[in-house]
C-alpha cells in the first residue's frame, strides 16, 4: 500500500507539526508515508472566491503529484472536501463548456483515493485505538466541512475515546460553525467574530484544557478568539493528540 501525505497550505506554512504528527502516527501503525514535493495548493481559496478557471491547473497538479499512490491522506477536512466535492464539479463544468474531458479525468483519478485522516484510520486501516496517550481534558469541535460535506460522523470522537488518559468533555452547540469559513472571515469580519465568540464561550464553559478539531484553519480562528479573551485553553489538531504516546509526548 503506497500512501502519500497531502499536507495542505495552512499546515505547511503555519502548522508544520501537524504534518509531522501524521507521519509519526501512520508510521507507528506500520504505514510508510511519502511526501511528493510536487504537491501544491488544492485550489480552495481560488474556487471559493469565484476563480474557477484559476483553480483548474491545481486540479491537474494534484492528480499528477499523487498519481502513483493508492491513498492520499489529508489532515484537513476542508481541503479533503475541496478535492472530493468540488474537483468533479470543476471537471464537469469544463466538459460542459466544450473544453474536453481531461480535467474530469484528472478529478476521477484523484477523488476516490483522497481521505481525510480520520477516514483513513477508521475506514482503510480499520483502527480506532492507535496507541495514543494524552493525559488532558479535551473538547471536540466538528468543523463544517468534516461534518457537513465529508460526513465524518463519529470517526474523530471514536478515535479520541480510545486515547489513554484523555477525558473527552462535551461541547455545547458543537455543530454550530466557528465562523471562520476561509474568505468568509475576511468578507464578513463582524459576523465571523460574533460566531467565533459564541464558539469560544462554549469551549471555555466545557472546562476542557484543550480544544481539538480536524482543521487547523478553524483552530487558528478559535485559538485567536480564545487568546484575546485571556483563555488558556490550548487549540490542538487531532493528529497531534493521536501521535502522542507515553514514550514520546507530542
Amino acid at each position: 500500500m503506497r500512501v502519500a501525505l497531502f499536507v495542505t497550505c495552512v499546515n505547511d506554512a503555519l502548522y508544520p507539526r501537524t504534518g509531522q504528527a501524521v507521519v509519526t502516527l501512520l508510521e507507528r501503525l506500520g504505514v510508510r508515508v511519502d511526501f511528493p514535493e510536487a504537491q501544491s495548493c488544492c485550489g480552495q481559496p481560488q474556487f471559493n472566491t469565484g476563480y474557477r478557471h484559476a483553480t483548474e491547473p491545481l486540479v491537474h497538479r494534484y492528480a499528477s503529484a499523487f498519481a502513483d499512490y493508492d491513498h492520499i491522506v489529508v489532515p484537513s477536512g476542508s481541503c479533503a472536501a475541496m478535492v472530493r466535492e468540488n474537483y468533479p464539479r470543476i471537471g464537469a463544468r469544463a466538459a460542459a463548456e466544450g473544453r474536453g474531458g481531461r480535467l474530469a479525468a484528472a478529478a476521477d483519478r484523484a477523488v476516490p483515493r483522497t481521505y481525510e485522516l480520520t477516514e483513513f484510520l477508521v475506514d482503510v486501516l480499520g483502527v480506532t485505538d492507535v496507541g495514543a496517550y494524552y493525559p488532558h481534558t479535551v473538547t471536540y469541535h466538528p468543523t463544517c466541512h468534516g461534518l457537513r460535506v465529508l460526513g465524518l460522523g463519529r470517526r474523530p470522537r471514536a478515535l479520541l475515546e480510545e486515547v489513554k488518559g484523555l477525558e473527552l468533555r462535551e461541547l455545547a452547540s458543537a455543530e454550530e460553525c466557528c465562523g471562520f469559513g476561509g474568505t468568509f472571515a475576511v468578507k464578513n469580519p463582524a459576523v465571523s467574530s460574533a460566531m467565533g465568540a459564541d464558539k469560544a464561550h462554549h469551549i471555555r464553559s466545557s472546562g476542557a484544557a484543550s480544544v481539538c478539531t480536524v482543521d487547523n484553519s478553524c483552530l487558528m480562528h478559535i485559538g485567536g478568539l480564545l487568546s484575546r479573551a485571556g483563555s488558556r485553553v490550548r487549540p490542538v489538531h487531532l493528529a497531534e493528540i493521536l501521535a502522542s504516546t507515553e514514550e514520546s509526548p507530542w
